[in-house]
Order: C-alpha cells, then structure tokens, then sequence
C-alpha cells in the first residue's frame, strides 16, 4: 500500500522573501476628469504590454535625439484608418527618415489625395465584377510607375512627385507627397497581382517589378543605417514587409554594415509568423537588437504611441 503524502510536512516560505513578478507600485493610477495626456500616460500599469509601448517610445525618443535612422513600414490599414496625419507629423519633426509600403498602401493614399476618401465595398463589388475599376485610381497610378519606370525612378518617388504635381485637394494628408516634400525615401514593395490597379490594361509588370527592385535597393540602404540606435516599426504587414525587411538586413551584413543595437517592433491586431521571425526574433537575435510584439487594432495603438512619444521629444 502507498504511503499517503503529509501535507503536514509541506516545506513552506514567507511571500516577503519571495521575488514577485507584479508589485503595487507597478499599478495603475485613477485620473481625474480634465487631467493632461501625460497624467493618463504615468497612470498606466507598468506592466506587460505597458511597459513594451514605453520602451518603443524611448527608443524612438532616443533615435530622434542622436539622429539615427527610424524606418517606418506600414500596411493598408494604417492609411485606411485615418492614421495618415500623425505619420506625416513624425516624418516632418524628423522622427520617421524612411518608410516603407505594401502594394495596397500607395492605392489608398493616392485616392486620399485625389478625392478625400478610400475603401470600396470589396463584398459588394466582386458579385458583379466592379471591384478595384475605378477609373481615376488605376490609371494615375500606372500611368505614374510607367514614367517612373522611363525615368528611373522607383514606385514611391514618383508617386509622391506625380501627387504633389498634380496638386491633388487633399495632398497634404498624402504620406507619399510628404515624403517627396521632405526628401525622406518612400519605398514600395509589390507582389504583382495582389492590387487592384493590376486589373488595369495600362499595369505593366515590367514596369511594377523595375520600380518595387529600385524601392527595394533603396530600402536596404536605409536598413544599413539602423545600427547603434536606429529603429525599425512594421504597423499592420503581415507578409510582404516582414519578408522584405529580412532580406534587406541580410543583405546590409552581407556587405559588411554593422545593423547591430537597434529596436524592432511590430503592432498588429494579431500574432503573425512572419513579422515575428522576421522582424523580431532573427534580425535581433544573439544580443544584435530587441524587438517588441505589441497587440491592439492600429486606430488605437498609434495614436497612443504617437502620443507617448510626443511628450518625450
């Protein structure tokens, strides 16, 4: 027969000797109606997700005080959602010095510009074939990487040039033109057939590609520069930047640039593979840098790291 085990015996200890993960000062302050951004900012729980925005912000905070590189890549969505403004605002403190864009984000800022509005009704549209044919939309931008293309300019140069040429109403809310405005390098990276602008007899993938691989070269050169401070953020691609990116920083070690001691962060809505191996986990790997997953829907995440950024520069 077994022995029955003595609770009686049970080794026990005091919980003031012990280490606790979560302490009182740590927790969050109750504000008071009226109070400023900063109060709401301190009075945030120290804790989890918490503290990985406000390593993010001083990380930022940092590189605009040293001047490194702060390269931001975003998806659609972050465009879609009216986030443009606050993009625009840290590229011209000189925060952001590049950017990055998907297929899709150069659609919508563009029609932002031309017309003050974007986002058709995909469900609607793809019943009867009317999806992405928008006239306008398609043409201006293919006709644009077209010229580009004759030119030797990538997708996001010349967009910015052509939107700012144009003198579109709303071009000032255009990441694209104030990127040509400031001279910060605007990349775009394509997968040809994934934007509706391809449904355009005028898309020429020639073009496309020769533009994206311009981009892409430029994209390196600014990834080369991230090392000793330099920050990387990926709002919202789940795919397509975090592949993109990875090469970049191989090719820059490849060739002898030091991208070592900088920050990655990734916000999204969910936890993807991709932009976790590929932006947080191999770039940074071996003590080369620190890298942040951070969750929550963009309309919220970046105004809040906006924000918190704000009041440190």
């Amino acid at each position: 027969m077994k022995k029955e085990p003595d609770f009686d015996k049970l080794k026990l200890y005091s919980i003031r000797n012990r280490k606790s993960k979560v302490s009182v000062v740590e927790f969050a302050k109750p504000a008071k109606k009226g109070a400023s951004f900063a109060n709401f900012y301190d009075g945030l729980p120290d804790i989890l997700a918490v503290k990985s925005l406000r390593a993010v912000a001083d990380s930022l905070a940092l590189a605009k005080k040293r001047k490194k590189t702060v390269i931001f890549m975003a998806g659609a969505h972050v465009i879609k959602c009216g986030l443009s403004p606050l993009v625009i605002d840290l590229m011209e403190r000189g925060v952001i010095k590049a950017v990055a864009m998907n297929g899709a984000g150069i659609i919508h800022d563009t029609e932002i510009a031309m017309a003050g509005k974007t986002s058709e009704d995909v469900d609607a549209g793809i019943l009867d074939g009317s999806f992405g044919m928008a006239e306008e939309t398609s043409l201006f931008i293919n006709k644009a990487i077209n010229l580009g293309c004759r030119l030797g300019f990538g997708i996001g140069e010349v967009l910015g040039k052509r939107i700012t040429e144009k003198k579109f109403k709303y071009r000032h809310l255009s990441i694209l033109a104030a990127a040509h405005r400031l001279g910060i390098p605007v990349t775009v990276h394509v997968a040809i057939g994934t934007d509706i602008i391809h449904q355009h007899p005028l898309a020429d993938g020639a073009a496309i590609g020769e533009g994206s691989m311009a981009d892409f070269k430029k994209l390196v050169r600014s990834v080369s520069s991230l090392g000793g401070g330099g920050v990387v953020l990926n709002f919202g691609s789940a795919v397509i930047l975090p592949e993109v990116f990875l090469k970049a920083i191989n090719i820059a070690r490849n060739l002898g640039f030091r991208v070592k001691d900088f920050t990655a962060a990734n916000f999204d809505m969910y936890t993807h593979y991709r932009p976790t191996q590929n932006i947080l986990l191999r770039p940074t790997q071996k003590g080369f840098g620190k890298g942040y997953n951070i969750i929550g829907h963009h309309e919220i995440m970046l105004p809040l790291l906006y924000r918190s950024l704000i009041e440190k520069i």
